[in-house]
């Protein structure tokens, strides 16, 4: 009976199991058009069932059509241990790989073997959701993420809870800028390419920039004039109840986006926002044109809050945490590597009129659609500082180059252009370094710049503003140089 078996158990799994090592790839996922994402190519559509009627092989047949159901939820799970759905899987999984150690094969060895190779590929697939759920960059993204959450339900949701309303207690630029500094740190998290990684990354981005973008057009409108007073005309009355409700609605959204609520839901606040629009669509303002503005500026809020409400399947199309397939990273990615060679001109050769291409290049990023991307903003915002690099390092090799000191030029000046040239030498090693830092050559530029700022602190202006501006400038010069060293060898990834 073995021997009759044997052709259809060779096709059984299409490949013979590799003990899991694949499965465990976090490595880059190339676009595919024929197969779910992630490394278990079985799971590529539905297969129909396997040749042959022995018991043992119908049995493996249901296994894998269950495995191919389950494998592309698998490849593409973000979250974490914790999470509803990790447990379903590990249960589901768990599942078939006691229903495939129940498979009886009646000592042939081929039967064994199949039996094997299906157990293989389930427990390939329970270390493949485990590795994901714990791998430590997914762990950073839940730290940064719980940060944000920590933050935004102390500073907004509580008050709110406790009866103030968001227009009541300050929305100040610190905390805009606390909430943007772990949207920046969370941007620099590494997947090493992994689709799970990235797209955990990105739906936890979006949201904190979405929450942040809320707090910033507060902050902008917090000067405003209003309300208007419910005399200055009819409609007013109606414009500002509706205003009370945006700022409940404010803070509802900063909940429901950072999980903080357990109650509403997006669809929910959706409507009432959807419904006041209507209210104010129906208000006679045509005879004022202070109110009829004041009632667009409402209008607009309600809009502005609209658009973040619609996240909850954010990140499930691949085009935006998967950057590789994204048209304007592929834009970004063509004028880096126009600014590479214009580097390397610049190195070799000299300045040779780049600069005027090279500010071309910049308008050309600024023109860059991001959309509500966070990771293509971070990649610009990269690009931009390399050009931005690249033209002050013109700049200032064009003003070495004009310098023309007289008799009279004072001491500390001429100390603070000495140390200028200096950087101009270490700023070509630094725009010239492709390494890591771990390298020698890191430490030594590292360590070469830290000695200019030292250069620049013993600079005495002895009360001349001139060399007090200039001393100022070379450190801001120093400081940038450091920190494009830093951002080059960080190995952020998309």
């Amino acid at each position: 009976m073995c021997a009759n078996v044997f052709g259809a158990l060779k096709s059984l799994f299409g490949k013979p199991f590799d003990g899991g090592k694949r499965t465990m790839d976090h490595g880059s996922q190339q676009s595919r058009t024929t197969q779910a994402p992630g490394p278990f190519t079985s799971f590529s559509g539905a297969h129909g069932p396997y040749p042959g009627h022995h018991p043992t092989l119908v049995r493996l047949n249901e296994v894998q059509k269950e495995m191919s159901t389950l494998g592309p939820q698998v490849c593409s799970f973000s979250g974490l241990q914790s999470d509803r759905e990790y447990k379903h899987l590990e249960r589901e999984l768990t599942r078939l790989l006691l229903e495939v150690d129940k498979v009886e094969t009646e000592g042939c060895l081929e039967l064994q073997q199949a039996r094997k190779r299906a157990a293989g590929e389930v427990e390939g697939l329970l270390r493949y959701l485990e590795g994901n759920a714990t791998h430590p960059s997914r762990l950073a993204i839940n730290e940064l993420n719980q940060e944000a959450r920590n933050l935004l339900n102390e500073r907004v949701v509580m008050p709110f809870r406790q009866g103030q309303a968001l227009d009541a207690f300050e929305i100040s630029e610190e905390l805009v800028e606390a909430v943007q500094n772990v949207a920046m740190r969370m941007a620099q998290v590494k997947t090493g390419g992994s689709v799970p990684l990235r797209k955990a990354r990105y739906r936890a981005m979006t949201r904190i920039c979405a929450v942040q973008e809320i707090l910033e057009g507060r902050v902008r409108t917090h000067m405003l004039a209003l309300p208007l007073s419910d005399e200055t005309h009819e409609a007013v009355q109606g414009i500002n109840q509706a205003m009370v409700q945006v700022s409940s609605a404010r803070c509802q959204e900063v909940a429901l986006l950072m999980g903080l609520s357990g109650r509403d839901s997006c669809a929910h606040l959706a409507r009432i926002l959807t419904e006041l629009l209507v209210k104010l669509d129906a208000l006679d303002v045509s005879s004022d044109v202070a109110v009829r503005n004041y009632r667009k500026q409402v209008v607009d809020e309600i809009n502005g809050l609209l658009k973040h409400l619609d996240l909850e399947g954010e990140g499930d199309d691949s085009l935006r945490f998967d950057l590789a397939q994204n048209d304007s990273i592929r834009e970004i990615e063509g004028i880096r590597s126009r600014v590479s060679v214009l580097r390397e001109e610049v190195l070799r050769h000299g300045a040779a009129g780049q600069k005027i291409e090279l500010q071309g290049l910049l308008m050309h990023l600024d023109q860059v659609d991001t959309g509500r991307n966070p990771c293509i903003r971070e990649a610009r915002r990269r690009a931009v500082l390399e050009v931005q690099a690249l033209i002050t390092f013109l700049d200032l090799w064009e003003a070495l180059g004009r310098r023309n000191p007289t008799a009279e030029e004072p001491a500390a000046h001429a100390a603070v252009w000495r140390v200028l040239g200096s950087l101009c030498e270490l700023q070509a090693q630094v725009l010239g370094f492709d390494g890591k830092r771990a390298d020698k050559n890191y430490l030594i530029l590292e360590e070469l710049l830290t000695k200019q700022l030292l250069a620049l602190d013993a600079v005495d202006p002895q009360g001349d503003q001139g060399t007090k501006t200039a001393r100022k400038q070379a450190v801001k010069h120093v400081q940038n140089i450091l920190s494009y060293l830093d951002m080059m060898t960080d190995e952020w990834q998309y």
